[in-house]
């Protein structure tokens, strides 16, 4: 019996958190305010949920934000 290893430190049983993706974005059209840039839409819900919602899968395009250096 083998246990299937998560594919990224910031996916979990809820799926990939978009705050803390590169692609991410905050767009100024209030009717969508965030934006995914790797799928290109603009959503009234989080990118993530949106392709839940849509596709039955977590987000695919996930990429975790790289750490700044600290001083």
């Amino acid at each position: 019996m083998t246990l299937d290893k998560p594919k990224a430190p910031a996916l979990n049983a809820k799926g990939p958190n978009c705050w803390q993706c590169r692609h991410f974005a905050v767009s100024h059209v209030p009717s969508s305010p965030y934006a995914c840039r790797a799928m290109g839409f603009q959503s009234r819900l989080l990118p993530a949920l949106e392709v839940l919602r849509v596709d039955g899968q977590f987000c695919q395009l996930f990429h975790a934000k790289e750490q700044p250096i600290s001083r």
